[in-house]
C-alpha cells in the first residue's frame, strides 16, 4: 500500500504538470465506496462548502470514478470533476508531439469517453417508443454518438497500424546496422531524460515534472572506441496507469521489447522508490516482459546528489553488493563513468583476430572496417590488401553482408 501523503504529493504534481493552480489538497478516508458519489453524504457536503468558499472550478479525484459518480459530484459541487485517468489523459494530450503520439492519446481518450457518453444526455428521456421497438430520444442520441466514436476509433486504429508498421521497418533497419539498442525505462520524473541528455548531448525536454517526455527519442551514442549503441528514451511509467493507456502506448513501448539492454532508472531519493520500481516491473510484465527482462536490465539509482552524504555512502555500499546496479546523478555527472563501463561490459561480445584479403575493387568493405575501428594492421599486396582485424561474430556477420 502506498503512503497516502506521498500519493497526494504525486497527484498534486500531476495537476501542476498541466499548469493548474492547486488551491487545496487533502486525503479522504473511504471506508465504504458509495455507488452514487464515492464518498459519504457528509463528506460530499463538507467538500462542497470548501469548493464554494474558495471558488474552485476543478476538482481532481486521485482514483477511478464511474460516470454516475462523476456526474453526481459535478452536480453537487458545481465544478468540473476529473478522475486520475482523465487527468493523465489531459497531460498526455498536451505533451504528445509526434503524429503517432497524438493518435495514441486520441485513441485512449475516445475509449475513455465512450464509456461516459451517458453523462452528456441525462437531460433526455430514455423511455421506450409507443410500439415498443423504437428507443427514446436520449437513447437514440447516445447510440448515434457511440457510432460516431466507433467510426473515429476505427480510423485511428488504421492510422496507428500504419505507424506501427513504419516503426517496425525502422527497427528492422536498426537491426541491419546491428547497433545494440539500450532502452531507458522508469517511473515518471525519475530522471530518464536528464540521463539521456547527459549520455547523448541531446536537447530533450528534461524538467522536474511528471510526464515531461511522452514521445520516444532515439540517438546513437559511442560508449567506447569501437562500440556504438542506440539509446532510446521512453514515456515514464506511473502507478495505477489506466488500462487504455497501457494498450494505447504499447506500440511506443515496443522499443523496450526489442532492446538488447534495459536501463531501469530509479529516483533513489524518492520515499516511495521501491513502490515505484514495483509499478514499473508490473507494467513491463503487462507488456510481455516478465523475469526475462531482468536478465538484460541494469538498475540505475539516480538522484544520489539529493541524498545526505551518509545515506549516499550507504547506498553505494549496497549497490556494490547488488548485481547490475549503479549509483549516479544524471544532473551532476556522478557515477556516469561506472554506468558507461557497465553498459559496455553487458554488451561485450567475444572477439577474435583474423586476417582478410581485400581486393582493390572492394573499397567499400575496406572503408567499413576502418570506419568501425576493427583494423589492427594493413599491408598492400599485388592482389589487394592484407588486413588484420579484431572483431566479434556480430561484426563479422555485418561485414559479410556488405
Amino acid at each position: 500500500m502506498r503512503d497516502p501523503r506521498d500519493a497526494l504529493v504525486e497527484a498534486s504534481s500531476l495537476a501542476q504538470a498541466l499548469d493548474l493552480d492547486v488551491i487545496d489538497a487533502l486525503t479522504v478516508p473511504v471506508p465504504r465506496k458509495r455507488a452514487g458519489t464515492l464518498f459519504g453524504s457528509g463528506k460530499v457536503e463538507e467538500i462542497s462548502e470548501a469548493i464554494a468558499a474558495a471558488e474552485i472550478g476543478l476538482v481532481i479525484i486521485d482514483g477511478p470514478l464511474s460516470p454516475v459518480q462523476q456526474r453526481n459530484l459535478e452536480r453537487v459541487w458545481k465544478a468540473k470533476v476529473l478522475d486520475r485517468t482523465g487527468l493523465i489523459l489531459e497531460i498526455f494530450g498536451e505533451r504528445a508531439q509526434s503524429r503517432e503520439g497524438v493518435l495514441q492519446v486520441e485513441l485512449a481518450h475516445l475509449s475513455y469517453q465512450k464509456s461516459r457518453l451517458v453523462r452528456s444526455w441525462t437531460h433526455l428521456e430514455r423511455q421506450r417508443g409507443g410500439f415498443g421497438f423504437l428507443g427514446g430520444p436520449g437513447e437514440t442520441q447516445i447510440e448515434a454518438d457511440r457510432r460516431a466514436l466507433d467510426e473515429r476509433i476505427d480510423r485511428i486504429k488504421e492510422a496507428l497500424a500504419k505507424a506501427v508498421r513504419t516503426r517496425g521497418q525502422h527497427r528492422a533497419a536498426r537491426k541491419r546496422t546491428d547497433y545494440p539498442v539500450v532502452a531507458l525505462v522508469g517511473y515518471t520524473n525519475a530522471g530518464k531524460s536528464t540521463l539521456f541528455n547527459r549520455l547523448t548531448g541531446a536537447a530533450v525536454l528534461a524538467k522536474d515534472m511528471l510526464f515531461a517526455t511522452l514521445d520516444p527519442t532515439m540517438r546513437a551514442v559511442e560508449i567506447s572506441p569501437n562500440r556504438t549503441v542506440i539509446l532510446s528514451d521512453t514515456v515514464g511509467f506511473i502507478s495505477d496507469l489506466p488500462t487504455q493507456l497501457v494498450a494505447a502506448f504499447r506500440a511506443t513501448l515496443e522499443e523496450v521489447l526489442d532492446a538488447d539492454l534495459i536501463l531501469h532508472v530509479r529516483d533513489i531519493a524518492h520515499p516511495e522508490s521501491a513502490i515505484q520500481a514495483r509499478g514499473v516491473t508490473e507494467i513491463l510484465a503487462d507488456l510481455g516482459l516478465g523475469t526475462e527482462a531482468e536478465a538484460r536490465m541494469i538498475e540505475v539509482w539516480n538522484k544520489a546528489d539529493m541524498l545526505a552524504s551518509e545515506a549516499a555512502e550507504a547506498l553505494s555500499a549496497i549497490a556494490a553488493r547488488t548485481p547490475r546496479a549503479v549509483v549516479i546523478s544524471a544532473r551532476t555527472g556522478q557515477g556516469m563513468d561506472a554506468l558507461i563501463a557497465m553498459i559496455a561490459d553487458e554488451l561485450a561480445e567475444p572477439v577474435e583476430e583474423e586476417t582478410l584479403t581485400i581486393g582493390f575493387d572492394q573499397g567499400r568493405r575496406r572503408a567499413w572496417l576502418f570506419d568501425h575501428k576493427l583494423v589492427k594492421s594493413e599491408v598492400q599486396t599485388e592482389d589487394g590488401y592484407r588486413v588484420a582485424v579484431r572483431w566479434s561474430t556480430r561484426d563479422r556477420s555485418r561485414y559479410l553482408t556488405l
